[in-house]
């Protein structure tokens, strides 16, 4: 797939008040500062469709995007940033399992995993979750450029491990890096492939 087209449609508080359309979903998830906006730049050849910021947790809303006419590219707040108020925290997650679990056009959601780190039981926890309420899903480990092949290839093996002790069959794994481009094609030809229904 080649991106030729990338909008901006709107951000909702919420999954009722996003875009009513027929058109499939692709949202993409992370803990806060896993890369989002980056990723979501080099997928769309724009440098500031999704606004990257140095301050974790800064994505708050749902944010639509449109791409080629033909599906949506949705950017999900952050999870698990600790230095936001309880409250607040509190209302993302709801907002979040909202949108997983009701938003019926929702046909895949990307999780964002940081390739430099060990896992995280916060994210071993999402993932199960997705599990337990049958949400398809797909893995992205970001961040490839800043660490060995065979440093990254340690932390994705022992994050399978990991997942093969609740899991018999793993999802999708993707690896990426913003900076060189890596996995920019794959990830696109995928949801290509499952927009023709191929995959």
């Amino acid at each position: 797939m080649i991106v030729k087209k990338a909008e901006f449609i709107k951000s909702s508080p919420d999954y009722t008040h996003c875009p009513q359309t027929g058109l499939p979903e692709y949202a993409f998830i992370g803990r806060s500062n896993v890369g989002k906006s980056s990723l979501i730049n080099m997928l769309t050849n724009r440098h500031k469709l999704a606004q990257v910021s140095s301050t974790p947790g800064k994505t708050v809303i749902i944010n639509h995007f449109l791409i080629n006419d033909e599906w949506y590219l949705v950017d999900l707040p952050g999870y698990g940033y600790a230095k936001t108020y309880k409250t607040k925290r509190d209302e993302l997650k709801i907002m979040i399992n909202s949108y997983i679990l009701k938003r019926e056009q929702l046909t895949l959601l990307f999780l964002l995993i940081d390739g430099r780190h060990e896992p995280q039981n916060i994210d071993v926890n999402f993932i199960n979750n997705l599990g337990e309420n049958q949400t398809p899903f797909a893995l992205i480990f970001t961040k490839a450029d800043k660490l060995s092949s065979n440093a990254l290839n340690r932390n994705i093996d022992s994050f399978k491990y990991k997942l093969s002790e609740m899991w018999e069959e793993l999802p999708p794994i993707f690896i990426e890096s913003a900076e060189t481009g890596l996995g920019k094609q794959e990830i696109l030809n995928f949801i290509e492939k499952i927009n023709n229904r191929d995959y």
